[in-house]
C-alpha cells in the first residue's frame, strides 16, 4: 500500500460500520504501520480516537514482540543480552539495543583496565565489585523494590537501582565478556551468581549482587536454603541457561504488574512467559 492508501485507511476507523474490517487489515499490515498510526494520535484531537489509535499500536508492538521472542528461543537463546532487551521493549518499545551493549562494553572495559593476567578469582571479583558497585553505585532497589523498572535493563542501567537478577545481569554480562566462568544460579526468591575458577583445586563460590558482590560459599548456599525449609536440590548450586534467566525476570514482571494492581500487563506478561516455557507458567513464589 501507498502512503496515501495507508492514511485513508486509517481514517476510516472512525467508521463504526466498517472500523472492524479496518482493525484487521491493520493488523495484517503489522509494526510497519505504527509511524502512521502515530501521526494520526498526533493529528487528533478526539480522546476516544487517541485511545482506539493507542490500542491498536500496543498490540501491534506486543505481537511483534511475542514474534521476536519466539525466534530468541528458537535460534537457542544464545545471547542473555538480546533477551532481556526483549523483555525490556515490553514497557519501553523504542528501546535500543546497541545503546544497551555500548553501556555493557563500557563496563566490561572500565573492568578490563583493572584487570592482570595472573589475577586470582578473588582479585577479579573484587575488581569488578569496585567497579560495578563503588565507582557506578549499582545498588539494591529496596525502596522500590516491586517496581517493573527492575527488571527493564535499560532503566537499571540508567538508575543504577534493581532487583537482586537485573544486578546480576549486568555482572554477568560483563564478567563473560572478560571470559571470567560466572554463571548464574536459581535460588528461590534470590538470584545469585557462581564462579566456578578453572584452576585445580579450585572451589567454586557464589556471588550476592543485591549484597554488592557478597561471596558466599556452598556452605552459606545451603544454609539458606535450609533457613527456607526446603529440599536442597542440585538447581540451587548449579548455573541456569539463558533460557532460565528470562523466564524469571518475566515472571518477576508479572508480578510487579500484579502487585500494581495491573492485571492487563500482568497477563500480557504471562503471554511472554508462555513463549519461553513448553507449558503454561505454574504460579510461583517470588523470584527476584
Amino acid at each position: 500500500m501507498t502512503n496515501k492508501e495507508i492514511k485513508a485507511l486509517i481514517s476510516l476507523l472512525d467508521d463504526p460500520e466498517i472500523a472492524p474490517q479496518v482493525h484487521s487489515e491493520i493488523q495484517h499490515l503489522g509494526e510497519t504501520i505504527i509511524p502512521f498510526l502515530e501521526e494520526s494520535w498526533e493529528e487528533t484531537l478526539d480522546p476516544q480516537q487517541q485511545q482506539r489509535l493507542e490500542d491498536l499500536i500496543h498490540h501491534l508492538q506486543f505481537e511483534g514482540l511475542q514474534q521476536r521472542l519466539r525466534v530468541w528461543r528458537e535460534a537457542g537463546a544464545t545471547d542473555l543480552l538480546e533477551g532481556m532487551w526483549l523483555l525490556n521493549t515490553y514497557q519501553y518499545p523504542d528501546a535500543d539495543y546497541q545503546a544497551l551493549n555500548r553501556a555493557i562494553e563500557q563496563l566490561r572495559f572500565e573492568a578490563w583496565t583493572l584487570m592482570r593476567p595472573d589475577m586470582h578469582p578473588a582479585d577479579q571479583v573484587q575488581t569488578l565489585n569496585y567497579v560495578l558497585f563503588r565507582s557506578h553505585k549499582f545498588a539494591a532497589n529496596t525502596q522500590h523494590f516491586h517496581s517493573p523498572a527492575n527488571s527493564m535493563l535499560q532503566r537499571v542501567i540508567e538508575t543504577k537501582r534493581g532487583n537482586p537478577l537485573a544486578l546480576c545481569v549486568i555482572y554477568l554480562l560483563v564478567a563473560q565478556r572478560l571470559h571470567l566462568p560466572v554463571f548464574g544460579v536459581n535460588l528461590p526468591n534470590l538470584f545469585v551468581l557462581t564462579f566456578r575458577p578453572e584452576l585445580p583445586g579450585a572451589v567454586p563460590f557464589y556471588l550476592n549482587c543485591y549484597n554488592r558482590g557478597l561471596v558466599l560459599s556452598r556452605t552459606d548456599i545451603a544454609h539458606y536454603v535450609s533457613q527456607l525449609n526446603l529440599t536442597p536440590h542440585d538447581i540451587f548450586f548449579e548455573p541456569c541457561s539463558n533460557l532460565d534467566i528470562v523466564r524469571r525476570a518475566l515472571r518477576n514482571l508479572q508480578m510487579s504488574f500484579e502487585k500494581l494492581q495491573e492485571p492487563t500487563k500482568a497477563t500480557e506478561v504471562a503471554q511472554l512467559l508462555e513463549i519461553l516455557t513448553d507449558e503454561a507458567p505454574e504460579d510461583e513464589e517470588e523470584d527476584q
